[in-house]
């Protein structure tokens, strides 16, 4: 991987590579000033410089988890990982020695320029980064590492319950109230069958434990007007995104084959990819 980068990605995905594993990889290199390291039972052809691709079964790191949390974890599906997510810090110490951040990720996700957005100022300032103003983004978070933050998830009262039961708690982020905080609503006010990572972070922060920054940074749903540039997302001409979150597009977008080679400049639909065009007066062209 050669030399230290100042942020490192860690992800887990196991099973097939689906079709937008070539974009989202294609994303990663232009972030030279990022380092991904992607666990799987997977195989791909050459990677981006600066993302490496580690091999481990599935019962190797549930091995793995078992023994860097103390506890006897159920995961049993890969599905199950993302109630894990802010505990890849722990999990994953060895390979994060020497970053001054790391972050959780996935692969349904179109990267643009992250350094664009976590800036050494932003950086300086807060030691856990959420993307979404409302709740802890489990498609990507940044943590400071060190061990406060490496260990924060324990903070939660209901962790132990969650790593040792099968359910999926949708931990990393809110158990699944979406909806009433995107209305506006406190999590605090709200019924919950654990104590989610949300929680967790929005207590320690308003304690001052930690430092945490919640604002939009990202896209998600099917808006269409999407850009990819030369390692920028933008919208609608005029918006920049740290990533794009293919978590309902990709449900939209079912392509009879991927090409080997992803351009430089392409364009979202809200059902499709197609080239980047422009208008004979040179003003770049985007459908809805």
């Amino acid at each position: 991987m050669g030399k230290k980068n100042k942020i490192a990605v860690l992800i887990c995905y196991y099973g097939r590579l689906p079709w937008y594993f070539n974009y989202f990889l294609h994303s990663c290199g232009f972030n030279t000033g990022v380092d991904f390291f992607i666990f799987s039972d997977a195989t791909t052809g050459p990677l981006p410089p600066n993302a490496r691709m580690i091999a481990l079964p599935f019962a190797d790191l549930k091995e793995l988890v078992c023994r860097k949390t103390g506890l006897p974890v159920q995961l049993d599906t890969p599905y199950k990982l993302c109630d894990f997510k802010p505990a890849y810090g722990l999990i994953f110490s060895e390979y994060i020695s020497g970053y001054d951040f790391w972050a959780h990720g996935d692969i349904d996700v179109i990267f643009g320029d992250i350094e664009n957005f976590l800036t050494p100022e932003l950086l300086d300032s807060y030691d856990f980064i959420s993307l979404r103003h409302d709740y802890t983004t489990g498609c990507f978070a940044a943590y400071r590492n060190n061990a406060r933050l490496r260990t924060l998830f324990m903070c939660s009262r209901d962790y132990q319950k969650v790593f040792t039961s099968s359910r999926h708690f949708c931990f990393d982020e809110c158990n699944f109230v979406h909806d009433a905080l995107e209305q506006g609503r406190s999590i605090f006010e709200l019924n919950s069958d654990i104590e989610s990572f949300t929680h967790v972070v929005m207590r320690a922060n308003a304690s001052g434990y930690i430092r945490a920054h919640f604002d939009v940074l990202l896209i998600e749903g099917t808006p269409g007007r999407i850009r990819f540039d030369h390692g920028m997302i933008i919208y609608r001409n005029k918006y920049e995104a740290i990533l794009y979150h293919l978590v309902r597009f990709k449900k939209a977008y079912h392509p009879a084959a991927v090409p080997d080679h992803i351009p430089d400049r392409y364009c979202i639909s809200p059902t499709r990819i197609y080239p980047y065009r422009k208008q004979q007066t040179g003003i770049p062209f985007i459908q809805s």
